[in-house]
């Protein structure tokens, strides 16, 4: 009965413990105070010394950490309208020994969303303010939540990348969330991104996969939402990338882009090709364009369109997308 008893009290004591050192690490974040906030009778009822426990502390918040110092880190964000090399970019970066960019998530342009909505919904901003949820404090849920996709969804790196292409449709919440961050923006031919779409059957929520007319105009309708976020973050933070230069000369571009992001050059980032065949560079069976970058970066795909899509076709296309001809493309 006496040893029944105390391993009761045993197991009471470290339900007591583990709750102190919880609400610490939540409220403090630092190892030193939460060992000074468990009395002295919980060390010796649980029969650790002061060392020890700080040990196990230690063991309690490393991920809290890790994720809290990866907030402050230039992480890497690559957007772009789907179909506008945001996958040839990311595994560019992939190359390079230093960076890690991994797969799309998929589940952070949706939180992005969410948090989007939070804010620009009357209702849903005053039902979440009463309830004591403040911008600040979604901000901040919003903020751990992605950084710790990042972070674990693939191995570590001294730097860290995420390439989720409508993720640029919240640049600017993205921003806030990350104002050390570095955003690439991926430009392509709006009927290039359509040809693409409608021959691979690419499925984007809203965008008749059969037309080339319903595809252009959901690129510039992205495209535009993306352009105008990416100016007001600035051209220190934004980078804008054309698919077309960068194919055409991609050593002049990754030299820039390198130099954008503040990383050092490495030749490897020409041969992702070579890791990628290696198995050095992961890619989903999920995504349409994972087969395309398994080759040499190759300059075909530039005016493939132009063979395909009718020519009073492309006519109808170039005035449906007024950003053709604002960006340059004839």
């Amino acid at each position: 009965m006496l040893a029944v008893r105390r391993k009761c009290h045993y197991f009471m004591c470290l339900i007591v413990c583990a709750a102190v050192i919880y609400t610490a690490v939540f409220i403090y974040g630092q190892v030193k105070l939460v060992v000074r906030t468990i009395p002295v009778s919980l060390h010796q009822c649980l029969g650790f010394q002061a060392p020890k426990v700080e040990q196990i502390i230690r063991s309690v918040v490393v991920d809290n950490e890790s994720s809290a110092n990866l907030i402050t880190k230039p992480i890497i964000f690559v957007g772009g309208v789907p179909r506008s090399g945001t996958t040839l970019m990311r595994v560019l970066l992939d190359a390079h020994p230093d960076i890690r960019c991994g797969e799309e998530t998929r589940v952070i342009t949706r939180v992005l969303s969410m948090r989007y909505n939070w804010e620009v919904r009357d209702i849903e901003r005053k039902r979440l303010n009463s309830a004591g949820l403040n911008l600040t404090v979604l901000d901040d849920a919003t903020r751990s939540f992605i950084s710790q996709v990042i972070l674990n969804h693939g191995p570590p790196a001294e730097f860290y990348c995420n390439k989720d292409p409508l993720n640029f449709k919240y640049l600017n919440t993205l921003s806030r969330l990350y104002p050390n961050g570095k955003y690439i923006l991926m430009i392509r031919d709006g009927r290039a991104v359509a040809h693409s779409i409608v021959t691979r059957n690419v499925t984007i929520g809203g965008v008749d996969t059969k037309s080339y007319l319903s595809a252009v105009a959901f690129w510039n309708k992205a495209l535009a939402t993306m352009l105008e976020q990416c100016r007001s973050v600035g051209d220190s933070k934004c980078m804008k990338i054309y698919y077309e230069k960068l194919v055409l000369d991609p050593r002049t571009w990754m030299k820039r882009i390198l130099k954008f992001v503040s990383i050092r050059w490495h030749s490897d980032v020409l041969r992702h090709h070579e890791l990628v065949a290696s198995n050095q560079i992961s890619l989903s069976k999920m995504e349409p364009s994972s087969s395309q970058v398994k080759e040499a970066v190759y300059k075909k795909a530039i005016d493939k369109w132009r063979e395909v899509i009718p020519a009073d076709m492309q006519k109808t296309m170039y005035r449906t997308a007024p950003l053709l001809q604002e960006l340059g493309y004839k």
